[in-house]
C-alpha cells in the first residue's frame, strides 16, 4: 500500500476587521453594534474579500486535494489489521489537536459521564452544553484508540493465559470492550474532525 494525500487547497481570506476586534473584545464577546471605526472595517473586509474571492473563483476553487492511493494485493488479506497502524497516530493526534466535541449518545458512555435530561435542558436554554460533554467525547475517543492498540497487537490475548491459566472472563471482558471501541470508531465515525 502507498498513500500520498496532499494538504486542502488554500483561499484568500481577508480578516482585517476579524483579527481587528479579535484583538479588542476576545475571541467572544464583540459588540452587538459597532462604532465608526469597527464599521469601517467591517466594510472595508467585506470589499477586499469580494476581490478575493474572483481570485478564489478563478484560482483555487478550480484546484482540489491531491489523493494517490495504491493497494497492493496483500492489503486486503487481513485489511483491519492493514488500517490499524493507519488509524491509531491518527486517532491520537485528533485527540491531541481537537478543538470542540460532538454530541454524544448518553448510552454509548458510563453512568457517571450521562447527563439527566433536566440538564441537558437547563444547558441547552443558556446556548451551552453540560458539564460532562466534553468529557463524554474524551472517553469515546479513549475507547476507540483502546480498540486500535489491541488491534496492532498480534497477542493481545497473551495477557490472559500462561501456562496453566486462562482467565476466559477477563478475556471475554476485552474483547467486549475492543468490540465496543470500534461500534463506537463506525458511530461516531463522521465526527472525526478537528
Amino acid at each position: 500500500m502507498k498513500v500520498k494525500i496532499g494538504n486542502y487547497p488554500d483561499r484568500l481570506t481577508c480578516c482585517i476587521h476579524t483579527r481587528y476586534m479579535d484583538k479588542k473584545y476576545g475571541y467572544v464577546d464583540w459588540p452587538t453594534e459597532y462604532n465608526r471605526t469597527e464599521r469601517l472595517l467591517d466594510q472595508l473586509e467585506d470589499a477586499v474579500q469580494s476581490v478575493y474571492n474572483v481570485f478564489n473563483w478563478a484560482w483555487f476553487d478550480r484546484r482540489s486535494q491531491k489523493v494517490k492511493v495504491r493497494i497492493d494485493r496483500w492489503d486486503t488479506w487481513s485489511m483491519d489489521h492493514t488500517l490499524a497502524p493507519i488509524i491509531l497516530p491518527m486517532l491520537k493526534q485528533l485527540k491531541e489537536t481537537k478543538h470542540g466535541a460532538p454530541n454524544v449518545d448518553m448510552e454509548d458512555v458510563p453512568k457517571e459521564l450521562r447527563a439527566t435530561k433536566k440538564q441537558i435542558e437547563a444547558y441547552g436554554k443558556k446556548g451551552d452544553v453540560d458539564p460532562k460533554h466534553f468529557e463524554r467525547w474524551d472517553w469515546v475517543m479513549d475507547e476507540m484508540i483502546h480498540a486500535f492498540e489491541q488491534k496492532n497487537k498480534d497477542d493481545w490475548q497473551a495477557y490472559y493465559y500462561s501456562y496453566n491459566d486462562w482467565d476466559m472472563e477477563g478475556m471475554k471482558a476485552e474483547q467486549e470492550r475492543i468490540s465496543n471501541g470500534f461500534r463506537l470508531f463506525g458511530k461516531y465515525y463522521e465526527n472525526l474532525w478537528d
